[in-house]
């Protein structure tokens, strides 16, 4: 499996590429391109991993990545519906740098860690985000400009504490496409550090500086936030009881799963359903 880099269709005819995406689920890999991104994802719920976060996705997320920042969204099983998304992809350099744009400028720097905008102020904004793949050339290149000038108002939180600006090695990318499809499928279960070194041809030692060195922490910090968030999800969409969960998402202690609850959702898990 080899992701690696995505090839865009944007070139000397075309410098923008607008699309609606609908599949049962999300299928393109952890990967990264040269163009800028701009997601809002109408429906399904599941992971994401954006740099060096990993988190929960649901509808309504619109997320502005800069070129080059590795990401993904991986569509739970269990989700009721199948994916869609509103995804524009552009080229560098396509607006002119001048002082008129230099909040827009400010943006896309920042969009390097990844940027997540507060569903209410970017809702008015969402109908013109669907319409953008049926439009071409010039009225495309327009309502882009137009669009990412008004979400230069608009909250935003970031989402990996890395940035990314550079291409990263292809065996980088492939490595932690495995990793990433690997802890997808056995989270559930208890995984051993040798397994994932076994899956990436690496000693264990090698690994864990590998996996520390792309994602800033450890593989089993990583995994137990990705199970907390499977978790987080399970408490929300289920009326499944809170044991339940936890025994499920692969936590063999429910005074462990309760400490690593809370150390990443600061709440207990039942008032984190209630709030909900």
């Amino acid at each position: 499996m080899k992701p690696i880099l995505e090839p865009i269709l944007v070139g000397q005819r075309q410098s923008i590429q607008a699309f609606c995406y609908q599949k049962r689920q999300f299928e393109t890999p952890w990967h990264f391109h040269p163009q800028h991104e701009l997601t809002y994802i109408k429906a399904s719920n599941g992971t994401k991993f954006i740099g060096d976060y990993v988190g929960a996705y649901e509808p309504g997320e619109l997320v502005l990545l800069r070129s080059n920042l590795p990401h993904c969204w991986k569509t739970h099983q269990t989700s009721a519906e199948a994916a869609a998304s509103y995804v524009v992809q552009w080229n560098q350099g396509i607006f002119a740098k001048i002082p008129e744009l230099s909040l827009l400028f400010q943006l896309l720097k920042t969009a390097s860690k990844g940027l997540i905008f507060d569903k209410k102020n970017v809702a008015d904004l969402i109908p013109r985000i669907q319409r953008l793949h049926q439009l071409e050339g010039s009225n495309l290149y327009v309502q882009l400009l137009e669009l990412l000038l008004q979400l230069t108002d608009c909250p935003f939180k970031t989402l990996s504490t890395s940035s990314f600006k550079k291409d990263l090695p292809n065996t980088y990318n492939s490595r932690m496409t495995k990793i990433h499809d690997f802890v997808e499928v056995h989270f559930n279960e208890k995984i051993y550090l040798k397994q994932l070194a076994d899956l990436v041809n690496m000693t264990e030692p090698s690994f864990a500086r590998f996996f520390k060195k792309m994602m800033g922490r450890s593989f089993f910090v990583f995994l137990n936030e990705y199970r907390i968030n499977r978790v987080s999800q399970l408490l929300v969409d289920t009326d499944k009881s809170v044991t339940e969960i936890a025994f499920s998402c692969g936590y063999e202690s429910l005074p462990f799963f309760h400490k690593q609850f809370n150390k990443f959702k600061k709440v207990s898990p039942s008032k984190y359903r209630k709030q909900f």
